[in-house]
């Protein structure tokens, strides 16, 4: 799996290369482009063109879609790190982007990426003007916006030294984390023609890995390394926030772990050609980085 999901990042980064080609002024795209090339699993692209594979769509329709969505997600990683919000120095091994550019340039970077994966999914839909591509962006947009990963991130800021509830808790995870990856695979069934059920599976099934990825996450701020991980660990008890483990403790959020992906797993299992997304999400939850 390790290596097969290798591949298809290197496919994807290929793709991503053409989007993001140096110009004037160099300054804006060498900031966004040494957060997008340093380094990452590819998830949510990965996601997105396997859900369109899986039903039977045209993947090479889908790249613009994919590459837009890690645009998105680069997007907010810059910005996430930034003094204002988790004030880290790492990220996936190396300086973040306003420790190496600084905190303007940062900041425009990732408003830089985002902009530019609206317009890169706007040219596939004027080019390949339909109602699958137009519910296809509408998908993305609405995982990343007010509705989805921006509203759990607000709740999550707001939440910081904050005694909060269980259903708060589920809140920040289902849109912070979930939210992007149920546009992925929404957005790939949709390109691929897939019914209204199905569509409606992937978005369980979605959120079900997302949140389990996230707790997953959180469990390895405390278990893993910054060596590993490739940012520093600690994070969420520096910035004092609430996570599964502040809630439920490090056994009980393992089991939550494991249930929730066992479910999302049967989700995609239910599908003739689900194998490679329960295989996929049974190596996201048992990864160590």
């Amino acid at each position: 799996m390790h290596k097969r999901l290798n591949q298809k990042a290197k496919e994807i980064d290929g793709y991503l290369e053409q989007y993001l080609q140096k110009q004037y002024p160099s300054e804006i795209f060498e900031a966004m482009r040494y957060s997008i090339f340093a380094g990452g699993k590819r998830l949510r692209p990965i996601l997105l063109l396997c859900a369109c594979e899986m039903f039977g769509g045209d993947t090479q329709e889908a790249i613009p879609f994919a590459c837009a969505i890690e645009m998105i997600h680069t997007y907010s990683l810059i910005h996430d790190d930034l003094p204002a919000m988790d004030n880290d120095d790492y990220r996936r091994g190396k300086l973040t982007s306003h420790k190496k550019f600084g905190e303007a340039l940062a900041i425009l970077a990732g408003d830089g990426l985002l902009h530019h994966a609206m317009e890169v999914m706007t040219n596939a839909c004027v080019k390949n003007c339909s109602e699958k591509t137009v519910k296809a962006m509408q998908a993305v947009a609405h995982g990343a916006g007010v509705y989805g990963m921006l509203s759990g991130q607000v709740v999550d800021v707001l939440s910081e030294g904050k005694e909060i509830d269980e259903k708060t808790m589920y809140f920040i995870h289902k849109n912070k984390t979930a939210a992007m990856l149920q546009g992925a695979l929404k957005a790939g069934a949709l390109l691929a023609g897939a019914t209204e059920k199905q569509v409606e599976k992937m978005e369980q099934a979605g959120e079900k890995l997302g949140v389990a990825f996230q707790i997953a996450d959180d469990v390895l701020d405390i278990t893993s390394s910054l060596e590993e991980l490739g940012k520093p660990v600690h994070s969420d008890e520096k910035n004092e926030k609430n996570t599964y483990v502040t809630i439920y403790g490090m056994e009980k959020s393992k089991q939550m772990i494991e249930t929730l992906s066992q479910e999302a797993i049967c989700i995609f299992k239910s599908f003739p050609k689900g194998a490679f997304l329960a295989e996929l999400t049974q190596y996201l939850i048992d990864r160590k980085s």
